[in-house]
């Protein structure tokens, strides 16, 4: 009822609706000023105002409420979750834990089972420090793996940074390309564009090995923000549309606790960048800073509370280690929601039938 009347906007065609829109404004000294007003104030300032700022505002306006597209055959208008293939041996959480092709293969199909959409083959850790390993054997411990669940039905992305994993994990029967460095080295871009493969794109400031040394941001929002929308423009530009990418704030990768919660209060914001979402949260060590677990097996907790924090804030996709767990947290989750609005709704039923009973006492 809310949207109907203008009180509301519906966020990317999804689950979510927003009646207050909070707005980012750069300052000089390199801080920001935020503004929060209604959408009805909102749109008759639109309506009324022309500028480069009211452009601009009307440009990121219609691409929050522009519904999207599905994205590697998965309908966004609903939470999906990624299940974690890592065929590493040193991973921050689960390195080795699945050596060998077959407990990988038999590791993912349980993740499918347990209701991953997407299963993410990755064959190179990029953990804080983590060393670099050669192309070569990141593609032979990726390649067997893809082969093993493409063969099994599942739906499978490539967790790589390189051009030559890429092809190789595509050719294997991979869809979708997830690049923890967005498609900037060398021939990565130019490959996602001529096979039109879904991509996630990250943002991560540094690289692994020295990304946690010391990061540094303006705005850690803003400025995640502004980069990824850089990286989306690149894409277009090579011929790579707006509805093939997902982008993902890179939580953890080159950003200190205040930097983390930070993008994720503002997740919200990435929804103006007329793509959809996804989020990687599971056993990060932020969760460790905030309540001192150092094991990152002994964080599902947090895991939790914060892909369910994502998914309120209309993250379309939640990369996790954690599935049943997951999963079963988003449907109790959105069971209450639905209820919820259920609940409003006749409360607004309500209140028409009551109005029109008083407007016909008063004839």
């Amino acid at each position: 009822m809310a949207i109907d009347a203008g009180l509301a906007w519906r966020v990317a065609g999804g689950w979510m609706a927003a009646t207050l829109i909070e707005i980012f404004v750069r300052n000089p000294d390199g801080g920001a000023d935020r503004l929060i007003v209604s959408v009805p104030e909102l749109s008759a300032w639109l309506g009324e105002t022309d500028g480069a700022a009211a452009r601009r505002l009307r440009e990121l306006a219609e691409r929050l409420q522009t519904p999207r597209a599905p994205w590697a055959g998965l309908a966004l208008d609903r939470p999906h979750a990624m299940g974690i293939v890592n065929t590493t041996p040193d991973s921050f959480s689960d390195g080795g834990d699945h050596d060998g092709i077959e407990a990988a293969v038999a590791h993912g199909m349980a993740l499918r089972a347990a209701g991953a959409a997407i299963l993410d083959v990755g064959g190179e850790s990029t953990r804080p420090g983590a060393a670099g390993v050669s192309v070569e054997a990141e593609i032979e411990r990726v390649v067997p793996v893809i082969r093993g669940l493409v063969a099994e039905g599942a739906l499978v992305s490539v967790d790589t940074r390189r051009a030559a994993v890429m092809a190789a994990a595509l050719d294997a029967g991979a869809v979708i390309l997830n690049d923890v460095q967005a498609l900037t080295q060398p021939g990565t871009l130019a490959l996602a564009a001529k096979t039109q493969a879904p991509v996630a794109l990250m943002h991560m400031q540094g690289e692994p090995r020295t990304m946690q040394a010391s990061p540094r941001y303006d705005v850690a929002a803003l400025d995640v923000f502004d980069w990824l929308d850089a990286r989306v423009a690149a894409c277009g530009a090579a011929g790579l549309p707006r509805d093939r990418i997902l982008v993902d704030p890179g939580i953890g990768f080159g950003k200190a606790l205040g930097h983390n919660l930070g993008i994720l209060a503002a997740l919200g914001l990435l929804h103006t960048l007329g793509t959809g979402i996804l989020l990687g949260v599971s056993r990060k060590s932020f969760i460790g800073k905030i309540d001192g677990s150092a094991d990152p097996r002994r964080r599902l907790g947090g895991s939790l509370a914060a892909a369910l924090d994502g998914w309120g804030r209309g993250a379309q996709i939640v990369r996790v280690h954690d599935v049943a767990e997951t999963i079963q947290a988003l449907r109790v989750a959105q069971a209450i929601a639905e209820a919820r609005a259920q609940l409003s709704s006749r409360a607004g039923e309500a209140l028409a039938i009551e109005a029109a009973a008083i407007s016909r006492r008063n004839e």
